[in-house]
């Protein structure tokens, strides 16, 4: 598969879960791949040695999405070491349910600043050194969209949020050949969402399909999108949830 060849993408939130698959799947499509992390070292340099164990070309950048500065200095150094930047994927993002009464104004501006502001000011950044065919893709939720669980009232703003920033920036960069555009994942099987707990039972009974995603089959949404294929795909939102909003 070699229809990135050429092209140089950066993924933030890249070491593990979704954002790992994601960053593998352009690599093995061609692109050479930055991926961003903040806790993990071990996990993104895993990563970076999985693609270059396929002949592929990554690199692992330390950058929190909630500063700003950091999200800055990943997209500089991106292009920095390959030369130039052709999509980003925006993943990173962070996840804190609770009722509004337990819910601190510190907890929502760190949820704001990583889920929203974070993924305005790696848009801001990439979008500098994009030309025609450059692509911008958001990792939201179906959550946007319906959210059948207590205290997600804020975590769903968030997401509701990319969703709208979405429609905005795809009139604004169409001219220039770039396209926006946003995946709505519903319940995958990650680190952090488990498909084997309890919970993970009970959002099962609100799926068409009664299994839990894999980061694979978001990976493979996100390698369309970035890919030529996709170049009248522009403003949308994207879900992939087994049936979970359905």
């Amino acid at each position: 598969m070699t229809k990135l060849a050429g092209k140089v993408a950066l993924v933030t939130g890249g070491s593990r879960g979704i954002g790992a698959a994601i960053a593998k799947r352009l690599a093995r499509e061609g692109a050479a791949v930055a991926l961003t992390y903040v806790n993990r070292k071990d996990k993104a340099d895993a990563v970076v040695r999985d693609i270059e164990a396929a002949d592929g070309r990554a690199l692992a950048i330390l950058a929190d999405s909630g500063d700003v500065e950091a999200v800055r200095a990943a997209v500089a150094e991106t292009v920095r070491a390959f030369g130039r930047l052709d999509i980003l994927v925006n993943n990173a993002g962070v996840g804190r349910f609770a009722p509004i009464e337990e819910f601190s104004v510190e907890e929502f501006d760190r949820l704001v600043a990583i889920n929203v502001r974070g993924v305005f000011v790696a848009v801001k950044e990439a979008v500098a050194h994009m030309g025609e065919g450059g692509r911008v893709i958001t990792i939201g939720s179906v959550n946007a969209d319906r959210m059948p669980t207590l205290g997600g009232g804020l975590y769903a703003m968030t997401k509701a949020a990319v969703a709208g920033l979405t429609r905005g920036l795809a009139r604004d960069l169409g001219p220039r050949g770039i396209t926006v555009n946003n995946v709505q994942p519903g319940p995958v099987d990650t680190d952090l969402n488990p498909a084997n707990t309890a919970f993970a039972a009970e959002l099962r009974k609100l799926m068409a399909l009664p299994r839990y995603g894999t980061g694979d089959e978001i990976a493979a949404m996100v390698a369309y999108l970035a890919g030529p294929e996709a170049g009248f795909v522009t403003g949308a939102s994207l879900t992939i949830d087994g049936g979970y909003a359905a």
